[in-house]
């Protein structure tokens, strides 16, 4: 029996042998057909293998993606929950528990124990951002650019999108420059997954306890400070949890959505010339890309409090739950036709929502449109040096990110 000739709702549609995978060479080449078949075959809701074979319900529905958003006490995002891990089928050792398993920060809690933490770092983040974002982002991008400029040639993803999120970032966290350098291979494992995402999760782990440390003796206007003098008391174990939350989630996300919009800015003249112009905002670009490629196109994850009805399906206590938000950014119950503008509408995904809503979009979104506006500025003449066809994207289960964007410029 396959998938598709599975009643909805059976346990053997969910732990089934034959489900659809998340990850492998369909899933990382054209992840949006995955999405669209799965939407054909089971609906607002599709049973998925995840690394390790371990299964989820993927989420592909606009409507049932904000039900389990914004309803914690049904859907919690505690993973001690999960009934999978409890019962010994996933390791320790899986690729996914770093992008899924429980740790000591507010995005694995609920109520009040999230309300605490998560207090705390929306303080830190105000109080970093009110110490010069944009002026760490202007230093930044000119430092990048500095070093592809004379070349007339350049792939804005390897020499400026994959880094200048990190810089900032370090800047932010209070992480020496070379520390944050090395750090972007690591996040990007992470997100990637497979048998080096563990290593690297370690590693950055590692490099954080480190700053935490250094931070106790030598205090500054960072992050790590910020959370080591807060009023909610966070322990060492809490406060490295968060500096690794925002690190991998601030840093693949702005990287990945700073990729995109130049792609688009790139691939269509008339946007690009309408940005030069005047006529048109970095700001209306980026909600487009937040639209069409969000940077993380599926979201981990939560876990179903109780047993309960999702999208048709019978969904069981513990069950792990994945959204999809590149999906449900296109469901066609809510954008039956995807060309028409989205240009001020900000209903999106992108940035999650309910009580677990991104809390440093504000800084991500100054990132872009500074990234953007520097660019342009030191390069004349800016164009794509392949045709748009040539342009490649690779996928993991979480995001699928742009290979490379080869431009000239100058002359």
């Amino acid at each position: 029996m396959s998938a598709s000739d599975t009643p909805r709702g059976c346990p053997v549609a969910h732990h089934g042998a034959e489900l659809t995978r998340l990850y492998g060479p369909e899933a990382a080449t054209d992840p949006a057909a995955v999405y669209e078949r799965l939407r054909k075959e089971h609906g607002s809701v599709a049973p998925v293998l995840l690394e390790g074979e371990v299964p989820a319900w993927l989420v592909l529905g606009y409507r049932d993606a904000r039900r389990v958003l914004d309803n914690p006490r049904q859907f919690s995002r505690d993973a001690r929950i999960w009934r999978d891990w409890l019962d010994g089928r996933v390791d320790e050792a899986s690729p996914l528990i770093p992008m899924i398993g429980w740790r000591p920060d507010c995005v694995s809690q609920d109520g009040e124990p999230h309300r605490r933490l998560r207090g705390a770092v929306t303080d830190g983040l105000q109080a970093a951002a009110g110490r010069g974002i944009r002026r760490h982002v202007t230093h930044y991008a000119n430092k990048q650019i500095d070093a592809f400029a004379d070349a007339g040639h350049a792939d804005l993803v390897a020499d400026y999108a994959e880094y200048l999120p990190m810089l900032v970032l370090s800047r932010v966290l209070g992480l020496p420059e070379g520390e944050g350098r090395d750090l972007v291979e690591s996040c990007a494992q992470v997100l990637k997954g497979g048998e080096d995402a563990v290593t690297h999760n370690a590693r950055i782990q590692d490099i954080l306890g480190e700053l935490v440390v250094r931070k106790r003796s030598e205090p500054g206007g960072d992050l790590a400070t910020a959370l080591l003098e807060h009023r909610a008391g966070l322990d060492e174990d809490e406060i490295v949890s968060h500096l690794r939350l925002v690190l991998i989630a601030a840093h693949t996300t702005t990287s990945n959505l700073l990729a995109r919009v130049l792609q688009l800015l790139l691939t269509d003249t008339s946007r690009l010339s309408g940005l030069i112009s005047g006529q048109l905002n970095v700001s209306a670009v980026v909600e487009e890309v937040m639209w069409d490629s969000p940077p993380l196109a599926v979201l981990p994850a939560r876990f179903a409090a109780s047993d309960l009805e999702l999208g048709g399906h019978r969904v069981q206590e513990g069950d792990l739950l994945v959204l999809g938000l590149a999906a449900g950014n296109r469901d066609p119950e809510i954008r039956p036709d995807t060309a028409v503008s989205v240009q001020g509408n900000q209903a999106h995904l992108a940035f999650s929502s309910g009580p677990h809503e991104c809390p440093g979009q504000n800084i991500g979104q100054a990132v872009i449109e500074i990234a953007v506006d520097v660019l342009l500025h030191r390069l004349p003449g800016l164009r794509l040096a392949v045709p748009p066809e040539e342009l490649s994207s690779t996928a993991s289960t979480w995001e699928s990110r742009l290979d490379r964007l080869p431009v000239e410029f100058g002359g």
